[in-house]
């Protein structure tokens, strides 16, 4: 199930890359709300220790074999998703409905600010190219706080319907 979900999450996104043109603000939002709508419902609809984690990675895998990208970022997805981890367990875990919400949003903060610290590491002789990345992972964040939203409202469709189990 974790599987699907990564590889649902990252078709999407790719289709709505291809389908928006590229970088755009509205294309850039609508892949981290799609994203992290499908995070929040996998982690609603599968309340184990280390589902986050395993969709990180599956995710970065993916990443790494069909788009290329680099493994430098592995380190901030599978750190972001350990903290996204335990602040799951510090909500409550299974018994608080509202924690793989919390567990999501600290997903998501830290990835992009880890990517930003990573990216900032690998370009210290030139600055300036980070800092030009720092407005496109701030949109990208708005779109995650959008999914955050769409999330919580499609786990309660999903309930209703009897998908996801109380």
């Amino acid at each position: 199930m974790i599987g699907v979900f990564a590889a649902a999450a990252k078709v999407s996104t790719l289709m709505v890359a291809l389908v928006g043109g590229g970088m755009n603000p509205i294309t850039l939002m609508a892949k981290n709300c799609i994203f992290t709508t499908l995070m929040v419902v996998l982690l609603c609809k599968i309340r184990r220790p280390g589902t986050l984690a395993l969709f990180a990675g599956i995710n970065m895998l993916v990443s790494l074999l069909v788009l290329g990208s680099t493994v430098t970022l592995l380190v901030p997805m599978i750190f972001a998703a350990g903290a996204g981890e335990a602040v799951i367990a510090l909500f409550g875990g299974k018994n608080n409905p509202k924690s793989p919400l919390a567990g999501a949003a600290v997903y998501d903060l830290l990835s992009k600010l880890l990517s930003l610290v990573f990216s900032w590491l690998l370009m210290r002789e030139n600055p300036m190219l980070v800092y030009i990345a720092v407005p496109i992972v701030f949109l990208g964040w708005l779109g995650a706080l959008g999914g955050l939203f769409l999330g919580w409202r499609a786990v309660k469709e999903l309930k209703n319907a009897g998908i996801i189990a109380e």
